[in-house]
């Protein structure tokens, strides 16, 4: 089983949430920090809420900054998302083997399926699974134990595709075999990733 995380790995979309946290903490003139990233990036919407109304002290509900964040973010998932280079192909090459493929994301729900669907990558896979609405983290082992138990699978027989450090930890620390996937907006991450990781590519092109 093939294990896709979307947001970085089959897309190119995480300059859409830097501008997005960033707006959204200029509003309040509240500058955009790493501790602030690390507590919001690759986490699942409600969870990245709950941890800003704290970390910043807001008195908007996390209902109010979640609105705020759709309405920034608007329909740029619909509109200017591209699909990272070398993913059709590569998931070609994979469909032509025969693998099992399904995408483990903790995007926001209407925009993990907007993008999936307007780009063409919902064929190619059996499931999509989100953090949000599994109430499960992909910076805990948990949800990739839970996606190998939905999926009726071991979580020796997955290789999980990810950007992110955090999720990368994650999957390998539940049994699975891990492809870090260089994104630029976590360059700074890539030495970790290379450490913790079975494989690094730059590319789906690596793998062609």
């Amino acid at each position: 089983m093939l294990i896709f995380d979307m947001d970085g790995t089959l897309i190119d979309s995480n300059g859409i949430w830097r501008t997005v946290d960033e707006r959204f903490l200029a509003r309040r003139g509240i500058p955009y920090t790493q501790a602030y990233y690390e507590g919001v990036a690759h986490t699942a919407f409600s969870k990245a809420a709950i941890f800003t109304k704290e970390f910043c002290r807001l008195s908007e509900s996390t209902d109010e900054i979640k609105a705020e964040w759709l309405e920034l973010a608007g329909d740029m998932y619909a509109t200017s998302v591209p699909v990272k280079p070398d993913v059709v192909p590569f998931l070609e090459k994979c469909r032509a083997a025969g693998e099992r493929m399904i995408v483990l994301t903790s995007s926001v729900p209407v925009h993990c399926r907007t993008a999936l669907t307007h780009l063409g990558l919902l064929p190619y896979f059996e499931q999509v699974l989100i953090s949000e609405e599994l109430d499960l983290d992909k910076r805990e082992p948990e949800i990739f134990h839970r996606a190998a138990e939905i999926m009726g699978v071991k979580e020796y027989n997955c290789t999980v595709f990810d950007d992110s450090i955090a999720s990368c930890r994650a999957a390998k620390a539940a049994g699975m075999r891990v492809v870090g996937v260089f994104d630029e907006f976590f360059h700074g991450a890539w030495e970790d990733m290379q450490a913790v990781c079975d494989r690094t590519i730059r590319g789906f092109g690596d793998l062609l």
